[in-house]
């Protein structure tokens, strides 16, 4: 399948753009580490290269908008995240992970309403929604500080079926 190309975004302070396999290293920062997997969905990685096939199953969805966030002031990668549309229920979902060093700076809201707004003006973005786990209040605030607020109580289990959380989504209509 042909792969997508997702322009580069820019915030104040991030340059939002396509991940590679040339950033596994930098991946695995946040998704080998347990603070940060905490409430993920998927199970922690254990190694590098675990990284790299999730990378390469990127850009293959026009509706998919996954981006790495860097920083500008040192070209660092310290997180990923982006909006994923739902055809069958017509919204659009975020999804978001920072290295935990960079976690209470504000970048996860600033790189989710630059892409956002990419988003709205490429379709027709009418819902916004997110899910996330009730102890996990820092993913509760960065949606709150997109505008988003409570709709449903749910739950969600991880990939491997290891863990099963109590989870709240929040939502915003345009």
């Amino acid at each position: 399948m042909p792969k997508i190309t997702l322009p580069i975004l820019e915030t104040e302070r991030l340059i939002l753009r396509p991940l590679t396999v040339d950033d596994c290293d930098a991946v695995f920062k946040w998704t080998g580490d347990p603070r940060v997997n905490k409430y993920m969905i998927y199970p922690l990685y254990k190694s590098v290269d675990e990284a790299k096939p999730w990378i390469e199953t990127l850009y293959e969805d026009e509706k998919k908008l996954d981006y790495g966030f860097v920083l500008k002031k040192n070209n660092e990668l310290i997180g990923s995240g982006g909006l994923y549309y739902h055809e069958d229920i017509d919204v659009w979902s975020i999804g978001y992970n920072i290295a935990y060093d960079h976690w209470h700076n504000g970048y996860t809201p600033e790189a989710i309403k630059r892409i956002l707004e990419y988003a709205q003006r490429k379709y027709d973005v009418n819902i916004l929604a997110g899910t996330f786990a009730v102890d996990n209040n820092g993913s509760r605030r960065v949606m709150e500080k997109l505008g988003m607020r409570f709709y449903e109580d749910t739950e969600y289990t991880k990939l491997d079926g290891s863990e099963t959380f109590k989870a709240k989504t929040y939502r915003k209509v345009f």
